[in-house]
């Protein structure tokens, strides 16, 4: 193997584990913003591992196409009506999910405030 080869196995197993933190980190964000968020109930372990699944693909989708993060303290408005949307559109491809619009803008909110305080560069 040459150095070339080398290094390219060493960044796609890189990628592979910034892809598995930044889902174990999103799966933590989103317990712990449903468990304070009224109105918003994930019913058991694996449908929040898949939530968190859709919830990190429709983010990296939406980051691929417009460019626009959804973090709501990282982009302001834009950012917050985004993690907004994209909680509240979840519940259409997992089953388990649900969440009303008012408990999709709070938890917009709450998953801000705990996305900011988990330590760990989530960018991909």
């Amino acid at each position: 193997m040459n150095e070339a080869q080398g290094n390219q196995t060493k960044s796609g197993t890189s990628t592979v584990w910034q892809i598995i933190g930044r889902l174990v980190a999103s799966a933590v964000v989103l317990a712990i913003t449903a468990f304070f968020t009224p109105g918003f109930t994930i019913n058991n372990f694996w449908t929040l591992v898949i939530a968190a699944v859709v919830l990190t693909v429709i983010d990296y989708l939406v980051i691929k196409f417009t460019g626009l993060h959804a973090s709501p303290f990282g982009k302001g408005f834009v950012g917050f009506a985004l993690a907004a949307i994209i909680l509240y559109v979840t519940q259409f491809f997992v089953a388990g999910y649900s969440i009303s619009w008012i408990a999709a803008i709070i938890g917009a909110l709450i998953y801000g405030v705990v996305d900011y305080f988990i330590p760990g560069n989530q960018q991909m």
